[in-house]
């Protein structure tokens, strides 16, 4: 996977080491302490985890680190925002390199394993009731996410819409979108209501299918509109096997690794638009 390719993870790296916050360095009278483990290997360690789905201790096992440290350290920086402050970094950098196409927005959400369960899990339908979790997502034209959120499994989709939108709009992005458009399972009065409340009166919501008089429905294609780029966006996130199937047990922690893919996805694409004439 191009997430753990060198040159991504020496760009990532580059981006979140900023953020850490300093440590004063350790001191011990008779200098018989172990050494504190450097930060690159800790942080290598999380992004094996994220990318791969595997265990603290395997995580730890590649990269050359204890489980418990690199738990500690992931607590560490979760308390500090590192993972959610480098994802608004990437969004910044791409809106000011590459630039995001507002005219067309898309909004959806995703649902996944969670079977460890915890708080911010709930039974998935998709999953005979097993306990899962979901993200929502707005995306740009291509597919970049201006906005993400995690919610349990069993919450309807289209309760998630005004949370995602607000999220848009504390980024300030909100002006700059014209037309925002959802499948069938938004196809509700309080969704055009929330969708007019954030400023947004040019929605596309599919129409849900009428059914025949025997209970059988129409035979008419649903067309899938400008809703593909949220779709190739939500296989992305899903190639991530920690984000496919969450063993950890707060939102935080959840909420922390999808803004971790997010940022290792903007990377990837900041990298190839640099390399566009190269290819």
């Amino acid at each position: 996977m191009l997430a753990l390719a060198p040159r991504v993870v020496d760009v990532i790296w580059s981006a979140a080491e900023p953020l850490i916050p300093p440590r004063p360095p350790d001191r011990h009278p008779l200098g018989c302490h172990r050494r504190r483990v450097p930060d690159r290997d800790c942080f290598h360690g999380i992004l094996c985890r994220l990318v791969t789905g595997c265990s603290w201790d395997v995580a730890g096992r590649l990269a050359g680190v204890g489980e418990t440290t690199l738990r500690r350290r992931r607590d560490e920086w979760l308390q500090a925002g590192v993972f959610d402050r480098l994802a608004e970094e990437a969004l910044e950098a791409y809106d000011r390199i590459i630039g995001l196409d507002l005219s067309e927005v898309a909004l959806d959400a995703s649902q996944h394993k969670a079977p460890c369960g915890g708080d911010g899990t709930g039974p998935n339908c998709t999953d005979k009731g097993r306990s899962g979790w979901k993200w929502s997502l707005a995306t740009d034209a291509a597919g970049i996410p201006i906005s993400w959120i995690d919610a349990p499994a069993n919450r309807h989709d289209a309760k998630l819409v005004a949370i995602t939108l607000d999220a848009v709009e504390f980024r300030g992005l909100h002006h700059d979108i014209e037309t925002i458009h959802l499948d069938r399972g938004y196809d509700f009065a309080f969704v055009r209501d929330d969708c007019l409340r954030h400023g947004l009166p040019d929605h596309q919501i599919a129409r849900t299918r009428k059914r025949r008089a025997k209970g059988r429905l129409a035979n008419k294609p649903i067309p899938l509109g400008l809703r593909w780029p949220i779709e190739r966006t939500n296989s992305w996130l899903t190639n991530f096997g920690q984000l496919r199937r969450n063993t950890d047990r707060y939102p935080h922690q959840r909420r922390a690794q999808l803004s971790f893919a997010i940022a290792i996805v903007l990377t990837i694409k900041l990298i190839k638009w640099a390399d566009r004439w190269n290819q």
